[in-house]
């Protein structure tokens, strides 16, 4: 457990509201730190000794296991260290890393939904083949792929390497004027969806994960940005694994 925090991430934990909530709070003077009035969002907490009130009423936050929500950047591997790569944890701040790892993975040039927790039971089985979690990507291509190739695809097919896949489940986007197509899994093989469609001869030219069983991407979120999971995201993604 982290013993000291940045007041506008704690009064976020305590569920005050968003950190922008936060800072409009800090301005107008709420909240004291000790007695003491306290503007500054980075002010550091010591959950230990510090009493943290709003408006006179003291606040206390959950400070168990943490769940974020990332939108991953392109360049970042979904790993905790690398020694050639700057690794997804790089774009956290630096207090939240040393618990922190990626549930799963998502390839270097991937970018799109990633979730991060310190819960490693959690993760197991989020990324469990047992719970056949679903994963939907979107998918950019260097032609737009046939009807019979999509329909090969939702029937499972055979990998280069003799590996046969589940089912999927495809949606081409008829509206776009770029050759993308969803795909749904519910497995995760290595560069899975780049290697089904390879196995037709197309070839993905960008790939982006946008939902995890209920969970769907924020497209508030740039690139590299992340915040914590909801109550209601978080429930009902533990509902799915139990």
């Amino acid at each position: 457990m982290e013993s000291e925090w940045r007041l506008d991430r704690w009064l976020a934990k305590a569920g005050i509201g968003s950190r922008k909530d936060v800072k409009k709070l800090l301005k107008k003077k709420r909240v004291k730190q000790n007695g003491q009035v306290v503007t500054d969002a980075s002010a550091k907490v010591h959950i230990e000794q510090d009493t943290i009130t709003l408006d006179g009423n003291p606040i206390t936050a959950n400070t168990g296991p943490i769940y974020l929500l990332m939108n991953k950047q392109k360049n970042r591997v979904s790993a905790t260290t690398d020694a050639e790569n700057v690794t997804v944890l790089a774009d956290v701040e630096e207090q939240l890393r040393a618990d922190l790892f990626p549930v799963g993975r998502l390839d270097k040039d991937t970018e799109g939904l990633l979730l991060l927790t310190s819960d490693g039971d959690f993760a197991h089985r989020l990324t469990s083949p047992k719970y056949e979690i679903e994963k939907e990507y979107e998918v950019t291509l260097d032609e737009r792929p046939a009807d019979e190739e999509l329909q090969a695809l939702e029937k499972g097919i055979q990998l280069k390497d003799g590996t046969v896949t589940k089912p999927a489940k495809l949606q081409p986007d008829d509206e776009s004027d770029k050759p993308i197509v969803t795909i749904t899994l519910t497995e995760g093989k290595y560069h899975q969806v780049k290697r089904m469609f390879g196995a037709l001869g197309r070839r993905v030219t960008e790939l982006k994960r946008i939902r995890i069983g209920s969970l769907l991407l924020d497209e508030d979120l740039k690139p590299g940005e992340y915040r914590e999971l909801t109550s209601d995201e978080l429930e009902n993604l533990f509902r799915s694994i139990h």
